[in-house]
């Protein structure tokens, strides 16, 4: 099995488990050395890894794209809410990789037209695709779902969120909590300006157009971790990607512990009496 290995840093942990998978003998392309974007990643990768936190594994989708690597996370970070385990945890996890006991999951994806992204910008996004205010004055943000008109929002953004990131920008303003494999997205605004906007579940089959209009005559476009600034009055569509990512699961780290572990649902002090 060929791995290729992503991480943003080069810590002592990574470079022990680079020297850990070299005296196994697993052959490796590493970031930086062997690759340095998608478009010389081996042909014969079977597994990808990314070595960091949440945002290293949202950067590993701009790399693996459409070409069906799955992709393991392994938390060198903080929260880790996507990784698959914790790098100081015992090796289980990974003589479980390497025999392939782990399960593959598919991960739907947003993706994004819009006529002021740069040349070459990635548009598709496993967690988000967000619109906030640049400056201090807030937006009129005018939303359709497949060509129906939604009340204007007035507030400081709005998130479209995927199910796998109903857990991430979503959730911190509101939104509620979906199964990664549901076949649905979330619009959840950010700080709306009123008492009745709440956040909105529409299939994950339907199509959202967005335009703002902004006194400070642009705002702010991210698609997951990677933000360009547009102009007021841009014409946004959002839609499901023709493609997936392949998320790597283990059997002891799945979405209920996850929840559990990394988000503490449901901790009660009573539970544990």
């Amino acid at each position: 099995m060929k791995i290729a290995i992503f991480s943003r840093k080069a810590n002592p942990g990574i470079v022990a488990l680079v020297n850990k998978l070299r005296t196994r003998g697993v052959p490796l392309a590493v970031y930086g050395t062997d690759f340095t974007s998608w478009e010389d990643l081996p042909a014969d990768t079977e597994l990808f890894l990314s070595l960091g936190g949440d945002g290293t594994f949202l950067r590993s989708l701009t790399f693996v794209r459409d070409r069906g690597i799955p992709v393991a996370g392994i938390n060198f970070g903080r929260l880790g809410f996507l990784t698959t385990a914790r790098a100081d945890d015992s090796d289980s996890w990974l003589d479980d990789l390497l025999a392939g006991r782990f399960a593959v999951e598919e991960r739907g994806l947003l993706t994004i037209e819009c006529d002021e992204l740069p040349e070459g910008f990635y548009p598709y996004a496993l967690n988000e695709i967000s619109l906030q205010r640049s400056g201090a004055r807030m937006p009129a943000i005018h939303v359709s779902v497949d060509g129906r008109d939604l009340p204007t929002y007035w507030a400081d953004g709005l998130v479209v969120a995927t199910p796998t990131g109903s857990t991430a920008y979503a959730l911190s303003v509101g939104g509620p909590v979906i199964f990664p494999t549901s076949d649905a997205m979330v619009l959840a605004p950010i700080a709306p300006h009123n008492l009745n906007v709440r956040p909105l579940v529409i299939p994950f089959s339907s199509t959202v157009e967005l335009r703002f209009e902004s006194r400070d005559g642009e705002a702010l476009l991210a698609v997951d971790n990677r933000p360009v600034r547009v102009s007021d009055r841009v014409r946004i569509v959002i839609r499901r990607g023709g493609y997936g990512l392949r998320y790597v699961e283990l059997s002891d780290n799945n979405f209920i512990q996850a929840l559990r572990d990394k988000l503490l649902w449901g901790e009660d002090r009573r539970n544990s009496q």
